[in-house]
């Protein structure tokens, strides 16, 4: 049985991390599990963060979802099969 991941890299996460969750409440039916990780706290809180997905469904939709995080500027997402 194969498990599907989508692995986030968010740059900018000021300027991007409301876009980001957008489309992440869009496609959430998708998302099994959510695992969101990013350096420092309180006044050391970095611009960048990974999130983490393990996600269910059809491999056109987990592909169309990571498209649409791609064409955000600051983020990168590269879709894993395990």
């Amino acid at each position: 049985m194969n498990k599907q991941f989508l692995i986030i890299v968010v740059d900018k996460r000021k300027k991007e991390a409301v876009k980001v969750q957008q489309i992440l409440t869009e496609w959430g039916c998708l998302i099994k599990t959510r695992l969101g990780i990013h350096e420092g706290v309180l006044d050391n809180c970095t611009e960048s963060g990974t999130i983490f997905l393990e996600l269910v469904g059809e491999p056109e939709k987990l592909d169309e979802l990571n498209r649409k995080l791609n064409l955000l500027a600051g983020v990168t997402s590269k879709l894993v099969t395990m």
